[in-house]
């Protein structure tokens, strides 16, 4: 049931603007030089506005007045958050923070609109859609932000979501179409499809994607539509991409079938016309079409689309009862360090000392690398106690979901590097991370997936001559593993790798081999993951 919880309104509130033509000529007076104070001016204006007892067309027309500004001071501020490690710093979480509260504010004017509208405002009666679309897209963003974020929430805005798209669907509201010129392409959009593509979008993991790919999304969804469809029954076909469900009395977003209880409070978005669509697309991209005859846009590149569209079939299509079934459920305790050079030092038993002159290309990485070793005491190995320590949730080959056990540490940055190591394990497991998130207690939580094999120490000595000739690198080998056709690999500072550059590479033993580095595997910020050779 959608209930609609709101503060009093107060007549001794004071905006700058009351009506829809104060609010056009206050926004044509804002500087934009200051991106922080404006938002700040914004926001305080609309919870003031929100708290003035006004005529409801004027209210409504007035929040139609700021949509355009406050859609893009919100999407210039959010760039703030770009890449951000987690935990945010208190600057940036405070920028966060005040980003889900300027959502906030314009979604609680809509609901004082949309009370209006169920308690049979006749001045309303056209208006339903519109104002039901609006809701659904502010609640909508916060959740995306907090998703993209890194941030957990409380199950309150999905249950939100979730009445209010019960609500339309109980007054028959759900598929009539309404224009919004700031989303989705400016075509006309149904609260049924604005619901599905939420949804999607949720479950494509934002907080995995770059801002680009996210804004893309939007707009494929957009284009789906015709093939996106929510059901009150599902039929599960052998073979075929499994339905998602939603609990419109739950709080939680798309759920596997195998993760849900089957009630009358369900709903099933069919997945098969959607894996097919993006099958299609796909097999086109590889025999080369380009994006823009299939209409993907223009900006990425063909290969860069085909590992998007697989990306979001896997997501989406594929199911995850495979890897659900790998997973066990663990809480083990276990030390753990990130940054390649403190990683190195750990797995040598030694801190790296470098080599060559300050003109070295890769002198600021070096200092880093001095600056560890000076962390640890003279002639003693590194003591693994001073590492983190977090508790190992789940667990499978492949990898983990880990929580730290403690509020405070080093902040941690999407694909990290990180070496993991219980206190039973003889050696560290090499890892990088894939996902993270805070929880609402505070603590850091992150899917890690493991780098195959037991990583050895090396050292690469470059062998190519000219200027380079006698610097030395540090390096973890991954060996091969050959029953599982998996070819051996290095792991190397940034600014190492260089496509056939010769090295010695030297082992902890002495044993000295001369190999060719191939092509790059992955690359993060503090690491490259490269193929080579032995010659």
């Amino acid at each position: 049931m959608l209930t609609l919880p709101l503060e009093p309104t107060d007549d001794r509130a004071n905006p700058a603007f009351k009506d829809p033509a104060s609010c056009e000529q206050w926004l044509s007076r804002l500087q934009f030089t200051n991106l922080h104070a404006v938002h700040g001016l914004l926001r305080a204006q609309i919870d003031e506005l929100n708290r003035l007892p006004m005529r409801v067309l004027d209210r409504l027309n007035t929040l139609e007045k700021l949509r355009e500004t406050v859609a893009t001071v919100q999407a210039d501020y959010a760039k703030k958050l770009i890449a951000k490690k987690l935990p945010l710093s208190d600057e940036e979480y405070a920028v966060f923070t005040a980003i889900i509260g300027l959502w906030q504010g314009m979604l609680t004017g809509y609901q004082r609109c949309l009370q209006d509208f169920m308690d049979g405002n006749t001045q309303l009666e056209k208006y339903g859609v519109l104002l039901c679309h609006r809701f659904m897209l502010y609640g909508s963003l916060q959740i995306i932000e907090h998703l993209r974020s890194g941030y957990e929430f409380d199950g309150t805005l999905w249950q939100q979501l979730h009445a209010l798209y019960s609500f339309t669907e109980g007054n028959g509201l759900q598929h009539e179409k309404i224009n919004d010129p700031l989303h989705g392409n400016g075509q006309p959009i149904s609260c049924h499809t604005l619901y599905a593509k939420i949804l999607l979008t949720c479950h494509a993991k934002p907080a995995e994607l770059s801002r680009a790919q996210l804004q893309l999304l939007d707009r494929w969804l957009t284009q789906w539509t015709q093939v996106i469809t929510i059901e009150r029954r599902c039929i599960v076909s052998k073979g075929d991409a499994p339905p998602l469900a939603v609990d419109l009395q739950g709080n939680k977003g798309l759920q596997d079938l195998q993760q849900i209880t089957q009630s009358d409070h369900l709903r099933y978005l069919a997945m098969v016309p959607l894996s097919k669509l993006l099958r299609v697309k796909s097999i086109l991209l590889q025999q080369g079409q380009a994006p823009q005859q299939l209409e993907l846009g223009s900006e990425f590149y063909g290969v860069d689309c085909v590992v998007f569209l697989n990306q979001l079939l896997h997501l989406w299509c594929e199911g995850s009862s495979d890897r659900l079934a790998e997973r066990q459920n663990v809480t083990v305790s276990a030390k753990l360090g990130t940054g390649f050079d403190l990683i190195y030092a750990y797995i040598a038993n030694k801190p790296y000392k470098p080599s060559g002159t300050t003109s070295d290309p890769n002198a600021a990485g070096k200092t880093h690398i001095a600056t560890v070793a000076q962390t640890f005491p003279a002639n003693s190995p590194p003591d693994i106690e001073q590492l983190e320590s977090w508790t190992i949730e789940n667990e499978s080959i492949l990898g983990a979901r880990l929580l730290r056990e403690s509020k405070g540490g080093e902040r941690i940055g999407s694909n990290q590097l990180i070496a993991l190591r219980t206190k039973e394990a003889k050696a560290f497991m090499l890892g990088t991370v894939s996902w993270r998130t805070v929880t609402r207690s505070g603590n850091l939580r992150m899917g890690v997936q493991y780098l195959p094999g037991v990583a050895q120490p090396v050292v690469l000595k470059t062998r190519d001559g000219g200027a380079d000739q006698e610097k030395s690198f540090p390096a973890l080998l991954l060996p091969a593993m050959t029953a599982l056709k998996i070819p051996g690999s290095l792991i190397v500072p940034l600014g190492v790798f260089k496509s056939n550059r010769a090295f010695e590479m030297i082992h902890p033993n002495k044993d000295k081999f001369n190999i060719k580095m191939g092509f790059s595997v992955s690359t993060s910020a503090d690491f490259e993951r490269v193929s080579f050779t032995q010659e």
